[in-house]
């Protein structure tokens, strides 16, 4: 027994280190190089128990590589949800809402009704000054020139919806 894990010794290293990087893959966010050398490194341990051991060892392990990663995967993401992983810093468990002080956008409901006047052309979107302050603007479609008086209609978030005044 010990002979056959000494002859396959660069096989389990390449299994083990793969699997490694590719259940540290499942926690950073993106698809990046320790999921590509995850990936790669099981690839190597199949090619080699094929060169070394056939065709039917090379797809057993092509079975067992992809078992152990779904449970190894899955188990970690388990963890992170409910175990001990959901208490460690590399997970984040705070969250930023409106009434910690929190906005995606600044509120531009207090200059909905407001009037003011187009600095650039509205092609349907442009500038427009509303008491002195510089908003990005969205015309009802229509192209609307520079220096027209116009007035806020709408606001949904950071979007302000203008109509031609007269």
């Amino acid at each position: 027994m010990l002979e056959f894990i000494a002859a396959n010794l660069p096989i389990l290293i390449c299994f083990v280190v793969g699997l490694v990087l590719i259940v540290l893959e499942a926690f950073m966010p993106g698809f990046g190089l320790p999921g590509i050398a995850g990936v790669i490194l099981h690839v190597i341990a199949v090619v080699a128990t094929w060169i070394n051991l056939g065709p039917m060892a090379a797809l057993g392990m092509t079975i067992l590589s992809l078992s152990v990663i779904t449970i190894a995967i899955s188990v970690s993401l388990r963890s992170v949800a409910n175990g001990k992983l959901s208490k460690s810093k590399i997970v984040l468990n705070e969250t930023e809402s409106n009434e910690a002080g929190y906005r995606a956008s600044e509120d531009m409901q207090v200059f909905l009704g407001k009037e003011g006047v187009t600095t650039t052309v509205l092609r349907p979107t442009g500038m427009a000054e509303f008491d002195g302050v510089r908003l990005n603007v969205v015309s009802e479609g229509e192209f609307i020139q520079s220096g027209v008086k116009v007035q806020i209609v709408r606001v949904e978030g950071s979007r302000v919806l203008v109509r031609t005044i007269g």
